[in-house]
């Protein structure tokens, strides 16, 4: 069978290796970040030339993320599917690229949450021009809702704690990733982070990996949860969420 989902085999082979060498640049994009220079720029062909090395791991999700997108989302020659499809797969990257830096280095640099945010606006842009104004609005919504969240949380924490409950470059994740999630996506994932959090910070106490007084990133939670928000059905996780704040008495 040559098609999956509608979609030509030769379509995934495309977008796998499509995403195989976004990976590949990710190890370039998460130096630069880290070191506050511009990813974009000749130097990366001189680094290329003295660094032979193969992100592999890298290489594996980003073909995998890729892969996926292609299978949920479909391709349509229509325009508003185009600027659906090529919205998560610029998103993605900066995601992961999230994920990694702030899970070794314990940040998200504001370049990454910035140039996320950026991209965000533009596609919000052509949302409201070739698709309708409701749709863009509630990318914005979702902007406002997902930093909003965040920022009261923080601000709360830090009169209840004496000390930021939350770091200011997760308040900027979240608004930057609302712009293409939209309002309600993005509490969802706002939900599912904090129990990402809570689940895996106590199997970490518990195992001894983690000390109580020790740093735990919550990026890489939020990440987490953008991701399964984007591959899975909103209704099963509407349904899953009720199931567990319900204790499994709702019954749908």
């Amino acid at each position: 069978m040559m098609y999956i989902n509608d979609v030509h085999i030769i379509g995934y082979v495309l977008i796998a290796f499509l995403g195989g060498i976004v990976g590949q640049f990710l190890g370039w994009a998460n130096k630069r970040l880290l070191e506050e220079k511009a990813v974009f720029s000749k130097e990366y062909f001189e680094y290329r030339k003295e660094n032979k090395k193969i992100h592999y791991i890298t290489i594996i999700i980003m073909s995998l993320l890729y892969v996926g997108l292609l299978y949920c989302m479909g391709f349509e020659f229509r325009i508003q599917e185009g600027i659906r499809l090529i919205k998560y797969m610029v998103l993605l990257p900066m995601l992961l690229s999230a994920f990694i830096i702030d899970y070794k280095a314990q940040i998200i640099p504001n370049r990454l949450n910035l140039t996320m945010f950026e991209c965000g606006l533009v596609f919000t842009f052509l949302s409201a021009i070739f698709i309708n104004m409701n749709v863009a609005l509630n990318m914005l919504l979702g902007c406002l809702v997902g930093g909003g969240i965040f920022l009261v949380i923080t601000f709360i924490g830090g009169l209840i704690a004496g000390k930021e409950a939350m770091g200011f470059g997760d308040v900027k994740l979240m608004g930057a990733m609302g712009l293409y999630l939209g309002a309600i996506n993005i509490i969802v994932v706002a939900v599912i982070s904090f129990l990402l959090g809570a689940i895996i910070s106590i199997a970490l106490l518990v195992t001894k990996k983690k000390k109580t007084d020790e740093y735990i990133p919550f990026g890489p939670f939020i990440v987490l949860a953008a991701f399964i928000v984007t591959f899975v059905p909103f209704n099963l996780l509407f349904y899953i969420l009720l199931k567990i704040f319900t204790l499994g008495m709702f019954q749908g």
